[in-house]
Order: C-alpha cells, then structure tokens, then sequence
C-alpha cells in the first residue's frame, strides 16, 4: 500500500474530527456546564459536579418554570396566528394568478432583511401607544411577523406540490371548492403545514429581541432567563436554560427532516 493511499483515510478522519469538534465542542462545553459545581481558572474541567443549579433553576421562585410556561404558550399562540394567515395566503399565492406575485412573495421577507433590533423597536414604540407593550397579545404579534416568512413560504410551496389533477376529479365529482380543498388539497398539503408550523415554534421559543422590547419585565421567557443568568454570571443556569431550549429544537427538526419532502422543498419561493 502506497504513502498516498494511506494518507487519503488519516485527512478524511482529520477533516470529520475537526468538523466533529467544531460542532459537537460548544455542546459538549454546554452540558459539562449544567453539571459543574466548581469551575475556576486555570481548570481545565470542573472541580465539583452535582446537581444543585438544577434544583435552584426549578425552585418555584426561581422564575424558571413561569418563564418556561411563558414561552410555550407564546409560541403556540403565534403557531396559530401564523398558521391562520398562512394558510389562506399561501393556498392564493400557489393556485391563483395574482399581480405582482413576486412582489407579494418578497415582501413577506422584508422582516428578516433587515436587522432585528432597530425593527423591534419601532414596534416597541408603536405598541407602547397602544398598550400592547407587556402583554402576551404583543409577544405574541411580535412573534408572528418574523413566523411569517417560513409559514407563508413553505405553505405556498406545499400547496404548489399537491396535483391538481385531483381536485379537478374531485369537482367534477360534484365535490364543492370548500369540499375539495377540505378532503383533497389540505391532506396532501398538511406535511408541508406541518413543517412551516414547527419552523414557527422553533422560531418563537429562541426569539430573545422582539420578547425584550416588547415583553420584558412583565413576560419573561426562557431567553431572556438565559440572558439574565448569563449577564450575572450564573453560566450554570444559563447553561442549564441553553439546554432546555436545544431538546425541542434538535426534536423537531428531526420531524421536520420527515415531514419536508423533495417536491415541497423544490417548490420554495416558486
């Protein structure tokens, strides 16, 4: 066996334990945090392990469950008002012949052109007047705008994937548009739905600015408890918190993977 042939496997093993350490390092640093007691430079690796700053994030005045409440309500809340408008805009958007409708399409992306920081507080401003700053009504909308963009786009795109040969069937069966939409272009479409809806919840529960400038302190969710801890020097709760918000994440996208399929995906910002 050559020089060159061995080299070959020992700079790919180099390369994917490089690539492992860059992505898998900050979590591993993560979780030794959620453990560590004592942690004191120049050390290395902890000097104390326990559990103690998971059952002082726990404590009921802690704060951490009210905010973990906080954030999931929220988050289903702007799943549905997303989702509501989604719908409809993107069943229009792939079926009906509308002017303009790139422009249309490209509007619903201005939220995530420009930074988020001098957005959010604009509408900070604009909710102050009309008494939505603080409320779970104002999270909630502020949550939604930036949903939009991944639930109108992907709803678009799954219903741009549904035949339409099967509707037509349906029509000419006698079936009425609300039947035919109900029993044959939903179902198809309701995979596609369902990872617009999930990218929307993952979106929300990590959302941090919009929740600071609209919500804080009255509503307090899991990023900002992070952003708290982490501010004073509670590295552990906020790891602690960090970890919470990674479980539903790396879930999901493990079912969005399932539910977004090749033809939806090549149908996206058609």
């Amino acid at each position: 066996m050559t020089i060159s042939k061995l080299l070959s496997p020992l700079a790919l093993g180099v390369v994917l334990g490089l690539v492992a350490f860059i992505v898998f390092g900050p979590l591993l640093n993560l979780a030794m945090w959620t453990f560590a007691e004592q942690w004191f430079y120049p050390n290395r690796l902890p000097t104390g392990w326990g559990f103690s700053f998971w059952e002082r994030v726990f404590r009921p005045r802690a704060g951490a469950w009210t905010s973990l409440f906080n954030t999931v309500l929220v988050a289903c809340a702007a799943v549905l008002l997303s989702m509501a408008l989604a719908i409809p805009a993107g069943y229009a958007l792939a079926r009906q012949a509308l002017p303009a409708r790139s422009v249309i399409m490209l509007l619903f992306l201005l939220p995530q052109a420009f930074p988020n920081l001098p957005i959010f507080v604009n509408i900070a401003a604009i909710f102050y007047q009309w008494g939505l700053n603080g409320t779970l009504v104002g999270v909630v909308l502020v949550h939604s705008l930036p949903g939009l963009v991944y639930a109108v786009w992907i709803a678009t795109a799954a219903f741009s994937a549904v035949d339409r040969s099967l509707e037509e069937a349906a029509r000419n069966l006698g079936a009425s548009p609300l039947r035919s939409f109900t029993d044959i272009t939903l179902p198809q479409a309701l995979p596609g739905l369902l990872a617009a809806s999930i990218f929307v919840f993952l979106d929300s529960i990590d959302e941090f600015t919009g929740t600071f400038f609209v919500g804080a302190p009255e509503i307090t969710t899991l990023p900002l408890l992070m952003f708290n801890a982490s501010m004073g020097g509670n590295y552990q709760v906020a790891a602690i918190t960090a970890l919470i918000l990674l479980i539903p994440s790396v879930g999901f996208m493990l079912v969005i993977e399932r539910f977004l399929k090749a033809d939806v995906l090549a149908r996206v910002g058609r």
